[in-house]
């Protein structure tokens, strides 16, 4: 890499670790290219990315902003999983992790936030954005269902009064 190219990449780690809701350091080593095109697969399902980064470079786009504890992530194999939703990439990369012991992962990054292995975990037990948005529209709309079937049940009632009376004339 020549230094433009170098700069360039900066600027783009720069721009990966302000956008991302959490950046999760792992370490790859071991994986072959089949692995780890199967790990970007799922990432890619969850709109999560895997980039393998210089440690170096990651380190100065950081800027020491998360100070040595974020830097002391950058050591050896790097890859980092990211994604603008916080808990997508922790769930697929610790999943990743339970499943194939060449995977691990270090910690991660969430604002200026440094975050251990127990951390991520966390992180990724969380429920999604998208199941924590069908968990609200549910909540609103369960006291609507409930009050249709109140004003519903004394019409019902009546009919059912009014059935009764004309079954019994009719007799």
């Amino acid at each position: 890499m020549d230094r433009a190219q170098k700069q360039e990449a900066i600027e783009t780690l720069k721009g990966v670790f302000a956008d991302s809701g959490a950046v999760v350091v792992t370490h790859y080593m071991g994986l072959t290219v089949a692995e780890m095109t199967d790990l970007r697969g799922k990432l890619r399902e969850q709109g999560a990315q895997l980039k393998v980064v210089k440690n170096t470079l990651a380190q100065k786009a950081l800027d020491g902003s998360v100070g040595e504890a974020g830097d002391a992530l950058f050591k050896g194999p790097v890859a980092i999983a990211f994604a603008p939703d916080p808990v997508s990439a922790a769930k697929v990369a610790t999943q990743y992790a339970k499943d194939n012991d060449k995977f691990t992962v270090i910690g991660g990054l969430m604002g200026q936030q440094v975050l251990d292995q127990k951390g991520v975990s966390a992180l990724a037990t969380l429920p999604s954005l998208d199941q924590l948005r069908g968990k609200i529209i549910g909540l609103i709309q369960a006291p609507a269902t409930k009050i249709a079937g109140v004003l519903q049940a004394p019409a019902g009632q009546l009919a059912r009064v009014m059935g009764a009376y004309a079954a019994k004339d009719a007799a």
